[in-house]
């Protein structure tokens, strides 16, 4: 994992040129700490998970920047949020002074709001998440992203020409085993499956212990695993609370909790549209489906495509395939979001920013008819946009009809 180049790595290496502190942020366990000491490979290194570098920062944090007042990395910030306030005065005492921090951190900045609050204009943020499948099989970013890198058009899909795809079975894999480094890299035997079992117990047991002491473990785990059989759905969260014999609002703590310890992808509507009778819900889905597969005791190919949660499964696979392209690039203000209306009508995934409009319809199969199209047809002509794509595990790049391009997820 050492020598593994991540996407991120440009980009990363950009953002910490232009400002004093780079805040790398992702889920545990998906290689922010070795992406830190690539980007600074002599800087001093500090894990506040460490008793002694914990105890040696926080004793006294303005004696310890005063000895390092530059080329540091601090891993798991969020364990000492205090940090960020004494971090702030650092900074603004010289301000010219660029590429100084590295700090990583488990918590989004929402849940973690003190970053924000403190470090405002003084901290780039790059989301790092597990392996995309051309940094597992040590590809380059696949062209595909270049559509976003300026207003969406017709012409856009010259960039589409130049995809050399990974195999079918390749994607497959990274699929079925999710993007964590760890255990998807490994050669030995049942490494993989024990690994996910520790994660879930030390996601639990120690993780959310620190950020919130007051969890109720059982009734998380509870949730969690309901969490997985639901992954890809709108969810109900009255009758999630009666399921798990929680309340409402507690359900949605939960969600937030998952959501800002990137577990949990919440996905908001898409409800800038003419059409009036939308679901205006979010949906969401577990990202790694790896750990989705954990969850929910899937352990091979044979397995998941039996199993009624495939079409969710492959659906989050894309998406998440698809935010990790675009987290390497430097198209900026983007979201995603998915369509649906109240009579069935839907749209897995909609990605807006200043390039435009983006709709993507996603299907687990090779073939798709083109009725089952419809709707990402209508919402490309009642929108007025050049194109919608098609992700499914086809053969070739194919124009399907004159709104409709379809993109194998092997050529993402």
């Amino acid at each position: 994992m050492v020598g593994l180049n991540r996407n991120l790595y440009q980009k990363s290496k950009l953002l910490l040129d232009e400002f004093p502190v780079l805040a790398i942020l992702g889920a545990r366990q998906v290689g922010k700490t070795t992406l830190s000491k690539q980007l600074g490979p002599n800087w001093k290194y500090f894990d506040l998970e460490n008793p002694n570098d914990f105890e040696f920062i926080t004793h006294d944090p303005v004696y310890f920047f005063e000895q390092y007042p530059s080329q540091v990395i601090i891993d798991e910030a969020q364990i000492y949020p205090d940090l960020f306030k004494v971090l702030r005065g650092i900074i603004d005492a010289n301000r010219q002074h660029k590429g100084r921090f590295i700090i990583t951190g488990s918590s989004s900045p929402e849940l973690l709001s003190k970053t924000s609050e403190s470090l405002a204009g003084r901290v780039s943020l790059s989301e790092l998440s597990g392996l995309k499948a051309n940094e597992v099989y040590k590809k380059p970013l696949s062209p595909f992203y270049k559509i976003f890198e300026a207003t969406l058009s017709e012409s856009s899909t010259t960039a589409l020409e130049q995809i050399e795809p990974l195999s079918r079975e390749a994607m497959q894999q990274v699929w079925l085993k999710g993007g964590y480094p760890e255990p998807l890299l490994s050669q030995q035997d049942g490494f993989y499956h024990r690994w996910m079992e520790s994660y879930q117990d030390t996601y639990i047991n120690r993780d959310l212990a620190v950020l919130f002491p007051r969890l109720n473990k059982v009734a998380y785990r509870r949730f969690l695993s309901m969490l997985g059989k639901l992954s890809g759905s709108i969810l109900n969260k009255r009758d999630l609370a009666r399921a798990i014999e929680v309340s409402e609002p507690t359900i949605t703590q939960y969600l937030d909790i998952a959501h800002g310890t990137y577990l949990w992808r919440k996905i908001p509507s898409f409800h800038n549209s003419a059409v009036k009778s939308i679901i205006k819900m979010p949906k969401g889905h577990i990202r790694d489906t790896g750990l989705l597969h954990a969850f929910l005791k899937i352990q091979d190919m044979d397995s998941l495509l039996v199993d009624p949660i495939v079409g969710h499964s492959f659906e989050a696979f894309v998406i998440e395939e698809i935010i990790k392209g675009l987290q390497a690039t430097l198209a900026t203000n983007w979201d995603p979001f998915f369509y649906r209306t109240k009579s069935g009508a839907e749209i897995d995934l909609i990605i807006e920013g200043p390039f435009g409009l983006l709709p993507i319809e996603i299907k687990h199969g090779v073939k798709v008819q083109m009725k089952r199209l419809q709707t990402l047809s209508n919402f490309v002509k009642d929108h007025q946009l050049p194109f919608g794509i098609l992700v499914n595990q086809g053969h070739e790049i194919k124009q399907l009809s004159r709104e409709i391009i379809q993109v194998p997820i092997q050529f993402l």
